[in-house]
């Protein structure tokens, strides 16, 4: 799947893609940033998409560490099959809300997100929110970009800690809150 495939994709179902392009450099260099990959065993990530956050990812995972990929479009499924290989890499075709059926009694280090949350019925949204922090370990961070500040008071429902930082160089420019 071309670029130009992966951008019909994202405007054909704005609703679940929630962007209006991918994600640039800076802004998954700084959700990355707040992850420590040594010692991580299982890193989750929530909307793949076209795959920038979890080239990111890889290019730091441990060879023992686990990544999960959520992503409901087949399409943007199909194209981080064949981008992601690795065995340690398993991308899901499934919604984020269904995270634990796959933990199969097992805590994440980290859970990275780009879902776009401003979209999602409250139910979801908080059905998400609450898989995440169950699937985290005690130590463990929720990372979310996003493009909304007011985001940070839904976050604060299921997290006893948020903080936000912001980058201008993404389209459009966002936020990036990290939750324990």
């Amino acid at each position: 799947m071309g670029k130009s495939d992966l951008l019909l994709e994202l405007y054909s179902n704005l609703g679940t893609t929630g962007a209006l392009s991918f994600s640039s450099k800076t802004l998954v260099k700084k959700m990355l940033n707040h992850v420590d990959f040594k010692g991580a065993k299982l890193i989750i990530e929530l909307g793949g998409g076209d795959g920038s956050i979890t080239k990111g990812i890889v290019d730091k995972l441990e060879p023992g560490t686990e990544l999960l990929v959520f992503e409901i479009s087949k399409s943007f499924c199909k194209s981080m099959e064949s981008q992601f290989p690795q065995e340690n890499v398993r991308i899901i075709n499934d919604s984020a809300e269904n995270i634990g059926e796959y933990l199969l009694g097992r805590k994440a280090d980290y859970v990275l997100s780009s879902l776009p949350f401003s979209f999602f019925a409250p139910e979801l949204r908080d059905q998400v929110l609450s898989q995440s922090k169950t699937a985290l370990t005690q130590r463990g961070f929720f990372i979310q970009g996003c493009y909304s500040y007011l985001l940070k008071n839904h976050f604060k429902k299921h997290f006893t800690q948020v903080k936000t930082s912001f980058t201008l160089k993404n389209l459009p420019p966002a936020f990036v809150m990290v939750c324990k």
